[in-house]
Parts: C-alpha cells; structure tokens; sequence
C-alpha cells in the first residue's frame, strides 16, 4: 500500500480511482463496511482504491482540551488499513487552512485533481467542508458536476444487550466508550482494543479482538472470555508463530522480570514476566489478592510450520488495576475455533465454493482456447483463475492452527 503524506506527494495523472475519506480511528467494523465496499468496486472496475485520511485529528485542532484519546495512532492506524486491500492512503496534515476551505474546494483540490476519484464510497452520515457543511447530498451534487459516482454505505450496528433488538450504529465513540468502560463483549472480531509493546524482543503491535483462526491472521488477538489488559484477573492475547509475519515468532526468548507494556482504552498498564511455560508445565501460583491482575500471552511451539505443543508465557500486572465491566462471555464457553491450535470449520463452506468455481472457471479456459485461441482465452481466464486462486488460498488459511 502506497502512503503519501501530503497531497503534493501524489503523482500528477494518479488514478482513476476508488476513494473515501475519513478519520479510521480503530478501523471498526463500520470502517471495514466502507472500505469493504470500496475495495469491492475498485476491484471490479479495475480502478484504485484510496483511502483519504488526516493526522492529527480534528478534534485535536479544534478542540485540544477535551479531543478523546484514539483508539490507533497513525502508525498502527495504517497497518490496519494496509490490511483492507487498499492500494494507497493520502494522510492530509489537517490544520486550520484545510478546515477552512468550502465543501467544494475540499473534493475539487483533494478528491478530483488530487485522487482522480471516478466513484466515492462514504457513510450516510458523511460531513466534509467548512463548518462541516458538506453532506451526502452535498457530495451526490458535486459527483454530478465534477463526474464521480457517489455510493452511501449503510450503517452497521449491533444489537446490546438487555436493548430487547435495538442496533447501536459502529463508530470510534461508541467503541470508545466501550473500551473505557473495560467492556469488549460487543467489538466484532477484529476491532482493535489494544497496543502491545515487549521491548526485549522488539515487539510492536496492534491486538484485536477475537482468536479464530482468521482473525489472528490480522494480528495477535484477545480471547474473548477473558478480562482486558490491566484488569483484576487474567487476561489471555494469543498470537502467530511462523505464518502472518509470525509476531510472537520470538515469544520463547522472554525472561523473567522482562517488562510488557500493554496500552488499552483505559490507558497504560504494565507486566512483568513471571514464567514461561508448555502444555504440563506447572502454572504460576494463584495469587491472593483477587485484585492482581495477570497476562498470558499464548502462541505455537516446536519447529518451524511444525508446532507439538503451546508455549505459554505469564507476566504479572505491576501498575495500577482498572475497573472490569461484567462479562458477557462466561469464561471456557467459545467455540472450539477460539481455542489454541484451533483452525476455523466455517471455512470449508467457502474452501468448497471457491474451489468448485475454480474448476469450473478451468474448464471454461480449457474451452475458449479451444474455441477463441490461446490468447484470449488466457487474456480472459487468467484475472478470473486468480481471483478464485486467492480466494481459495484465504479461505484455505483460515483452517490452519490460530497460533501456527
């Protein structure tokens, strides 16, 4: 994914392209709608999809005193948008200047001439411009005077508990607010709820919620029917080996008393490491104040690609506990698919479609080079054959061991 950090850094002619715009705090699961949507249509009409985003925020500009504290920083921020399908994010320095300028100056400068947006992707509740002023209507109208599409994506909720089916619309404060008050059980698997740093091993990495197979792909994630990172009680983050840049690849180096620093909604909580341990290897003793918080990070051992067992290392809460909501998810009911080791059976309903369309693509190209010749058949079957090749490969991944 291409990152240009000032409009002048976007090559004249760039595009035709995909684009939307936004703040991504957390890249949620409302987030993951638009840019879903987006890469989608760039892919079908072989444009770019390009995310338009601002550091800092703008409640950082224009309100410093009372801006809520982010979900992600840039850095972390932009992995997680890397990990959507973009091809390129625009991180436009957000100052006073660009607050400044009309709705139309806005998308003319930067989604226009800037991205050469061919078709807009956004949320319904959209706002761009001076004051905020620009709207959804806003941007159809100027789609129609500047030639873009516009597409509104829905908005994504979640039924909360005890709300007898009312939906809570996706958005960095509402996941805010959730974190702050300790609680995940609504996150969707996936979102980010925490940033872990282990120095000793040079360690630095986003956490997201969830530990199936195909969410720890996205980075190390955080059982669910666990307490978050500096609460009382243990809290469990597992994580990759060897495949998906391997995170926890060096896990087994970590000595006792090295420290691990563990940043969640509710602020910075540190660890010390107190054991290392495999499958059969005696657990650290329960500590006696119910107030003690602890972490256990989890991840394959054995060979390389060859994992024989479960290598466990546990740290002790050293700074200050926070609150914990109650739990939603009482403590060993997951799903099988959550456990260590575990690969994610829902996969084999896709792993099956993927590959039949793929065979059937196979005989269609064996077809058409019999019928058009071997250049356009090839021309035509190749990008398809490699759509269903890489969709398979997803899927197929998804059945491997989470912490593999």
């Amino acid at each position: 994914m291409q990152v240009f950090t000032d409009l002048d850094q976007v090559p004249d002619g760039f595009g035709p392209s995909v684009v939307t715009i936004g703040n991504f705090d957390g890249v949620h699961r409302g987030h993951q709608a638009v840019l879903g949507r987006l890469v989608s249509l760039a892919r079908a009409d072989d444009r770019l999809a390009v995310a338009l985003t601002f550091d800092p925020h703008p409640a950082q500009v224009h309100r410093p005193e009372t801006a809520p504290e982010l979900l992600t920083g840039l850095s972390d921020r932009l992995d997680l948008l890397a990990r959507t399908g973009l091809d390129a994010v625009l991180v436009a320095p957000y100052t006073l200047d660009l607050a400044a300028q009309t709705p139309e100056e806005f998308v003319t400068r930067y989604l226009v001439d800037g991205l050469g947006a061919r078709t807009v992707v956004v949320g319904h509740d959209v706002r761009f411009g001076k004051g905020n002023a620009g709207t959804l209507a806003t941007m159809v109208e100027l789609g129609g005077i500047h030639g873009f599409e516009v597409v509104a994506v829905d908005d994504v909720g979640e039924c909360a508990p005890g709300s007898a089916g009312a939906r809570e619309r996706w958005s960095s404060s509402a996941a805010r607010a959730l974190l702050a008050e300790g609680d995940v059980a609504l996150l969707a698997p996936g979102t980010p709820v925490a940033h872990l740093a282990i120095p000793a091993i040079g360690l630095e990495t986003v956490v997201v919620e969830g530990t199936a197979s195909g969410v720890t792909a996205s980075g190390p994630g955080h059982r669910r029917d666990t307490v978050l990172p500096g609460q009382p009680g243990t809290s469990v983050i597992m994580g990759r080996k060897d495949t998906y840049g391997g995170p926890f690849s060096r896990l087994h180096e970590l000595s006792t008393g090295d420290v691990i620093t563990v940043v969640t909604g509710q602020g910075e909580h540190t660890y010390e490491v107190i054991s290392r341990r495999l499958t059969g290897d005696p657990m650290p003793p329960v500590p006696d104040d119910p107030e003690t918080g602890r972490l256990t990070l989890t991840t394959a051992a054995g060979r390389p690609f060859l994992p024989d067992d479960v290598l466990r290392v546990d740290a002790e809460l050293v700074s200050d506990p926070v609150p914990a909501a109650p739990r939603l998810i009482a403590a060993g009911s997951l799903p099988a698919s959550e456990e260590a080791m575990s690969g994610d059976p829902d996969a084999w309903t896709p792993v099956l479609l993927y590959a039949q369309g793929m065979a059937l693509v196979s005989l269609a190209v064996a077809w058409a080079r019999r019928s058009w010749g071997g250049v356009q058949a090839w021309t035509a079957g190749v990008p398809v054959l490699g759509f269903f090749g890489l969709s398979l490969a997803d899927q197929v991944s998804r059945l491997l061991p989470n912490l593999l």
